[in-house]
């Protein structure tokens, strides 16, 4: 087996450095997310109390609140579920990348699969991620008309 000298190392890092960028993108997205789905569930877990006592707001209301938060947790769950899927399989890519060069392997299909996987959870996490806006969207809605009445 022929060592790597330097003048193939550097091509190969500069092709690591996407899926390293990939991964810093994906863990703001994370944060984001995982931002989102702690405020929904504490919010939920407020209705819920406003639901065991007696309150001013309508029952009905805080019932439809609450199924809303709760798609909208199931919602941003998979999506950080998928996004965390994402940056598993960049990871993974990365290090395939190195073995190949490194056990000088033709390895295109693997890192052509990985790569495939890594760009389609972010993309259903990412429209998952939309569905959860669109419903915070519906809960406002919910809200406002019950002050106008």
């Amino acid at each position: 087996m022929n060592k790597l000298n330097m003048q193939e190392i550097l091509p190969l890092l500069q092709i690591a450095i996407g899926p390293v960028i990939l991964i810093s993108g994906i863990g703001l997205l994370l944060l984001t997310m995982t931002n989102r789905f702690g405020r929904v569930i504490d919010r939920s877990r407020i209705l819920a109390r406003e639901l065991r006592v007696k309150s001013l707001i309508s029952p009905d209301l805080l019932s439809a609140q609450v199924r809303i938060l709760m798609k909208r947790a199931r919602l941003l769950r998979l999506s950080i579920h998928l996004a965390s899927v994402s940056v598993l399989c960049t990871a993974t890519l990365i290090i395939i990348i190195f073995l190949t060069a490194l056990l000088r392997l033709e390895a295109a299909w693997l890192i052509f699969a990985l790569f495939s996987l890594c760009m389609l959870a972010l993309i259903i996490s990412l429209v998952a991620f939309i569905l959860d806006i669109n419903q915070s969207l519906m809960a406002l809605k919910l809200e406002i008309k019950e002050k106008k009445e």
